[in-house]
């Protein structure tokens, strides 16, 4: 409660502050009303409430990326977009290389703190909790436009709405004019190729967009992996590490969106598919140039809106359906031959195989009731039931559960009391209701609650509210509150059989409390800035704590705060765009009374975007990602602090109007990036040195 004051106590200090040095208080009562036009270049985003509203009047700390924006950067995945929005970092799962989107100092091993969706339905594992460890990112020519919000969304969103929320909205009939198609090509054997087209289907809006990419991927080295430390142990006399010995990162990937649109009804189909992936620093952190896995994605869902009964009542139902899967193709050595098990002297020559794989699917239907009524209040009420179902469980593995080596690699499935997962399913229904109430012409208050209701471990309320004060015609001020929770995974209830990892079905959802405080300020249709101040509580938090041997079992025994903040400035002209954000955070492990760790405290970021002329454009980009301090246990030194800087030249009008080229440089002097390891890797997990990329698109 202590910080709780001190963080009031800077707010207040903030509100006086920033209300003295504001111009042109507020008359009249038009402010709220204003159109995006006589708001300059602010942007509009529905991601806070579900109501399109202004950026800098969204009763939450929002982000909007549009196509434009991701063009100019010259970004091919999401990770390169999403690693530009302030107080969000991009860094690497330490299995198998998965990108994880920490917010905040909000982290952990699979990161299912961060919610991502996929034109506004989850994309969550039930597995895993996150993306599935096979996600691998997404190419970017699908994608009209991204939505982060910072901070909690579970009053909103549900589970897992916990550090943040993304929503990408893929491209409809609309957004694509015509025909286009593209080639790619770059470094590591980077090629690739797309196409969209967007017209009219009968009374329908058609919109098709294909993009297939296949790499090699960055092959720095790792100089010491999980398997030095074994052979370096007094007990054993294996010397079977292959490092030093490059990252394996070869990944094929293939997107395909679909859509229809009419009057009412909107219909998106999906695939995505990510083929010959290899398992970069190993699954077990030890080098494994043979694994290889395949995961397929199919999402379908169907929105409808249902002409009113009601004079300012409208009802829209969604049903959407989504299966994944995750196999491997060639066999993933945790370890490589020769190896020896420390302490338990257990020897495997021919290497420690594991090949877990799985199949999941998750139906959901959603309803949501607006009442708009006029002038004062937009009332929303929602419920809705989703399925999902884990199956088709398959493992094939050469060890037991107590390290020791089969005779031979085997299938598990169908043996009693080997397999890493059961097949189960999970169940859950939710209601939630929220009003938008304009409490006077410059004063808004947003307030919400939702219960969701969980088959397996029950149910949990998460309110929201939200003050919104037109403080000028400049000027708006926003004191934020909202509770949120992230559901346990499949993998932390019930995994057994594993040698280190055990689930627990008594675990509870985790939960966090956060306080915001946020200033937008317009001081001219060319500047704009916003200062964002939070402060938030974990409980229950979710760790694998050992409990013998090498094993760990999942325990709420995690209490976490943090708190910190974040600026923005964008300067906009009509040849020339900046933009520029600040952000510090601290996070504190409350059980062990140290830093989290495996997040940076401080980053900061910067984007110019020059047009030269009528056809040349010059973007460049700095990224500066502070040091990373190590979690409680590891007292190796933080990681070094780096600085990358990207460079975009295009031209428009390339041998016809509306084609285009450009050419890019990424990591244009070529440092040291590392990202954070346990201590079993020792000099951290090595990214891309300069790399370079050029893409040709034609319209036709």
């Amino acid at each position: 409660m202590l910080k709780y004051r001190h963080f009031l106590h800077a707010a207040l200090l903030c509100v006086a502050s920033a209300s003295s040095i504001a111009d042109n208080p507020f008359e009249g009562g038009e402010l709220w009303g204003m159109s995006p036009e006589e708001l300059g270049k602010i942007r509009l985003t529905s991601i806070a409430t579900g109501t399109q509203t202004p950026i800098d009047k969204a009763a939450a700390v929002a982000t909007v990326i549009t196509q434009e924006d991701i063009k100019a950067m010259g970004a091919t995945d999401l990770d390169q977009v999403l690693e530009t929005v302030p107080g969000l970092h991009v860094t690497r799962g330490s299995e198998g290389f998965f990108p994880r989107y920490i917010i905040r100092g909000i982290t952990s091993t699979s990161n299912p703190q961060a919610l991502l969706l996929i034109n506004g339905v989850p994309a969550t594992s039930l597995v895993y909790g996150n993306r599935g460890n096979a996600w691998g990112g997404m190419p970017v020519k699908s994608i009209e436009r991204i939505d982060v919000i910072r901070g909690p969304g579970s009053a909103l969103y549900g589970a897992d709405a916990f550090s943040g929320v993304i929503n990408i909205t893929t491209k409809r009939g609309k957004d694509i004019k015509g025909t286009i198609t593209g080639v790619r090509a770059g470094s590591f054997d980077t090629y690739g190729a797309w196409l969209e087209h967007g017209g009219q289907l009968g009374q329908f809006e058609l919109g098709l967009t294909l993009e297939y990419q296949t790499s090699n991927g960055q092959k720095e080295i790792v100089d010491s992996d999980a398997q030095s430390s074994w052979d370096a142990h007094p007990s054993t006399s294996s010397n079977a590490s292959l490092a030093p010995g490059e990252m394996n990162r070869a990944l094929d990937m293939l997107e395909l969106r679909f859509a229809l649109d009419s009057e009412s009804t909107e219909l998106n189909v999906g695939y995505q598919g990510r083929y010959n992936g290899e398992t970069g620093p190993g699954i077990a952190l030890a080098l494994d140039p043979n694994g290889e896995f395949r995961s397929d994605r199919f999402n379908l869902d169907i929105r409808h809106s249902v002409e009113a009964l009601v004079e300012h009542l409208s009802t829209d139902i969604r049903l959407s359906y989504l299966i994944q899967t995750q196999e491997v193709e060639e066999d993933f050595y945790l370890f490589p031959p020769g190896t020896e098990v420390p302490v338990l002297g257990h020897n495997f020559p021919d290497g420690m195989i594991g090949n877990p794989g799985h199949k999941e699917q998750t139906s959901r239907l959603d309803i949501l009731n607006t009442y708009d009524e006029p002038d004062r209040h937009i009332l929303k009420f929602g419920l809705g039931i989703s399925h999902a179902d884990a199956l088709e469980i398959t493992e094939e593995k050469n060890f037991n559960a107590d390290f020791s080596p089969k005779p031979n690699k085997e299938v598990v499935d169908d043996i009693p009391g080997e397999i890493y997962l059961p097949e189960k399913s999970r169940t859950s229904s939710y209601v939630y209701f929220q009003d938008e109430w304009q409490i006077r012409e410059n004063w808004q208050l947003t307030s919400g609650i939702r219960y969701d209701h969980y088959s397996d471990f029950g149910g949990t309320w998460n309110p929201r509210l939200a003050l919104i004060w037109a403080t000028t015609n400049n000027l708006t001020t926003k004191l934020l509150y909202g509770r949120a929770f992230r559901a346990p995974s499949m993998q932390e209830r019930l995994v057994k059989n594993n040698p280190i990892l055990l689930g627990n079905e008594d675990l509870d959802p985790e939960t966090i409390d956060t306080v915001e405080l946020g200033f937008y300020n317009q001081p001219s249709r060319e500047w704009r800035y916003s200062v964002n101040l939070f402060y938030y509580e974990i409980d229950d938090y979710i760790e694998f704590m050992p409990i013998g041997g090498f094993l760990r079992q999942a325990q709420n025994v995690g209490e976490r705060e943090g708190y910190g903040g974040e600026l923005e400035l964008t300067y906009s002209t009509e040849t020339f765009n900046a933009v520029a954000n600040f952000a510090h955070q601290t996070s504190e492990n409350k059980r062990t009374n140290s830093d989290v760790g495996e997040a940076p405290n401080n980053q900061f970021y910067m984007r110019h975007e020059w047009d030269l002329n009528e056809k040349w454009n010059l973007d460049y980009q700095l990224n500066w990602v502070g040091k990373q301090k190590r979690i409680a246990g590891d007292s190796r030194e933080a990681t070094d602090d780096y600085t990358t800087i990207d460079i975009t030249l295009s031209k428009m009008g390339f041998f016809g109007q509306n084609n285009e080229v450009s050419f890019s440089i990424l990591n244009a002097f070529n440092a040291d990036v590392r990202e954070p390891a346990p201590a079993t890797v020792p000099n951290d997990l090595p990214l891309a040195g300069r790399s370079f990329n050029a893409e040709l698109s034609l319209s036709f």
